[in-house]
């Protein structure tokens, strides 16, 4: 169902989403090459945003900061889970594995590697603090436009 909160939530996720693999870029090493990354993104920024704290919102503001922090975890595990299995098709597409049990091992340790390279204030306070203005502001849309 099409409501303001959700598409509220949805742009500034994306928003924050896009910002965010802004900041990622120059945590990688030389000469990585991001193709689509910050675009993928800011869409599981959107897709958080609509799905998971879109429909949320009415709660209050102590219930939306709850589930802004919470939108912000969804879309910090579906980015490091979709890029990470990227990166282990593109390397399973040069025959680096032996085995599909082999590149699956490696998508996890292709995730950890990342939730480390991003573990920075900077990345993750705007994650946080973009999630949480989200749905705050996903949560007075709610009480303006019914």
């Amino acid at each position: 169902m099409f409501t303001a909160p959700r598409l509220v939530a949805a742009l500034i996720l994306a928003f924050v989403g896009f910002v965010a693999s802004e900041l990622i870029k120059p945590l990688a090493p030389e000469g990585t090459q991001f193709g689509y990354f910050s675009f993928v993104n800011m869409a599981l920024g959107a897709l958080v945003g609509w799905f998971t704290i879109g429909t949320r919102v009415g709660r209050g503001i102590a219930a939306a900061i709850s589930y802004g922090l919470t939108g912000t975890v969804v879309l910090i595990f579906w980015g490091l889970f979709v890029q990470s299995v990227n990166e282990m098709l593109r390397l399973a597409l040069r025959r680096r594995y032996q085995g599909p049990f082999e590149a699956i091992v490696d998508m996890f340790r292709l995730g950890m590697e990342y939730a480390v390279m991003i573990a920075t204030p900077q990345v993750l306070g705007t994650l946080f603090l973009g999630g949480v203005l989200a749905a705050v502001l996903a949560e007075f849309s709610s009480r303006h436009w019914r």
